[in-house]
């Protein structure tokens, strides 16, 4: 099975991030890849970085999730989108998944906020898996996959191949320019992306912005902790990799004990 990561630069704007949408997910298209996932807060953009109010309001998100539907169903492939979404009139960081066909399967929620991020976001409550094309996969936003790897072995122990992690880590502005993927000097983030998939045995999919200061890369891990494919820091473009559903055997994750577990 054919996956792909796409690494678009920040957008300027819900407008910007439409027309990246539908240039990366044809791209995808055209590598034949699946399924293509998106950064962290994709539409509208990340809270907090200036975007307009008017881009965040429920309606204007509401029409931006039937556009990218539209985008999934002319493209003919399922895309996983990170968006701002409101659910019982608090404002979520949620991932849609979208069918090929562009039916909305339903959303992951982020349910561990960074401590930045309270004043943003409502933190969700539930985790479930998805299922397109026989592969069974599940999502982690961010701070809660690299900081809570429990989000991560839920999904594998019960029964998930792959867990997709779009997040954002870096700057236009300052920071880090990292140059060799996994090296000892770059930040602890593709670290814990290959622990997340060795513990677990498992795919894990980690997806990041293109930007000056990239401090992590898009990066697929097979499995074993081993890097499939990265995308180069600082270009945008869409990572195309096979995967073998059935190397994902969750054997380790499933050796899990939760009853010895007492909080």
């Amino acid at each position: 099975m054919k996956i792909a990561l796409a690494t678009p630069p920040l957008p300027t704007s819900l407008a910007h991030g439409l027309l990246l949408l539908d240039q990366l997910v044809s791209d995808a298209a055209l590598q034949r890849a699946e399924m293509v996932c998106f950064p962290e807060s994709f539409l509208p953009g990340y809270i907090g970085m200036g975007y307009p109010p008017e881009d965040r309001t429920e309606q204007a998100l509401r029409d931006a999730l039937a556009r990218a539907a539209d985008i999934a169903r002319k493209h003919r492939i399922a895309v996983i989108l990170p968006m701002d979404g409101f659910i019982g009139g608090q404002i979520h960081n949620l991932v849609y998944v979208l069918s090929a066909e562009g039916e909305v399967l339903g959303y992951q929620t982020k349910n561990q906020l960074d401590p930045s991020e309270d004043g943003f976001w409502t933190a969700g409550e539930k985790r479930q898996l998805f299922e397109i094309n026989g592969l069974k996969f599940g999502i982690t936003i961010c701070h809660e996959g690299f900081r809570y790897p429990e989000s991560v072995r839920w999904c594998a122990y019960n029964g998930a191949h792959l867990v997709f992690h779009p997040h954002f880590a870096g700057s236009n502005d300052h920071g880090q320019a990292c140059k060799t993927f996994g090296a000892f000097e770059n930040p602890y983030y593709e670290k814990a992306m290959m622990m997340r998939a060795l513990e677990n045995t498992i795919y894990f999919a980690s997806v990041n912005y293109a930007s000056k200061y990239q401090e992590s890369a898009s990066a697929v891990i097979a499995p074993d902790g081993s890097c499939i494919g990265y995308q180069p820091y600082g270009e945008p473009g869409v990572l195309v990799v096979d995967i073998d559903p059935e190397k994902a055997s969750g054997r380790l994750a499933k050796r899990f004990k939760p009853q010895l577990l007492q909080y």
